[in-house]
């Protein structure tokens, strides 16, 4: 009888098994069975909601073809509650309304101006957060005339509104995509 070669009168070679890590999904794990049914999927990623809003305004050039008009509105992260953000007066498009009407009626609601367009600027978009939702905002912006009216700032959205000389329009714009846009647009102001 040849004995068994674990009983001693052989001498057999093991082979080693390495220790595997545990994966989370092995269902090895102790924790919450809910997390490691191997048919589960992980809970989703919540993203913030996507919206895209369409606005129009731009730059009103007064009668005398030097000046043209801004409007400020604090800048909510001073505290001191005293700087203004100056920009180009812009709303949201209406139903119905085209970029064109929107634009005259937004200035002239933000500014107290009168004006008609004189010609297109282009157009810029941008994305920002807000209301934990992902704005992606269009704006339509054209070159205006002032034809009448008296400045006066929309109570309930502008602090203030003023004409600038027009060679300082780029340095008083706070928004990086207005001032490229105006800079690059001096020769239409001409």
């Amino acid at each position: 009888m040849t004995p068994a070669p674990s009983a001693g009168g052989e001498e057999v070679k093991k082979k080693r098994r390495r220790k595997r890590p545990r994966s989370k999904s092995s269902g090895r794990s102790h924790s919450n069975s809910a997390q490691t049914a191997p048919n589960k999927k992980p809970p989703a990623q919540r993203y913030a909601r996507r919206v895209d809003e369409v606005s129009a305004g731009g730059l009103v050039v007064d009668a005398s073809g030097k000046n043209g008009l801004l409007i400020g509105r604090i800048d909510a992260k001073d505290q001191s509650r005293e700087r203004l953000l100056w920009s180009l007066p812009k709303g949201h498009i209406e139903p119905g309304e085209t970029p064109e009407q929107a634009a005259i009626r937004e200035v002239r609601e933000e500014t107290g101006i009168e004006s008609e367009i004189d010609k297109s600027l282009g157009v810029i978009d941008f994305w920002f957060m807000a209301g934990g939702k992902r704005i992606h905002k269009t704006v339509h912006h054209f070159l205006f005339k002032e034809v009448g009216g008296t400045i006066a700032p929309q109570v309930s959205e502008v602090d203030d509104v003023r004409w600038f000389p027009l060679e300082e329009i780029v340095s008083k714009l706070a928004y990086p995509d207005e001032k490229k846009l105006i800079a690059r647009s001096k020769e239409l102001l001409s």
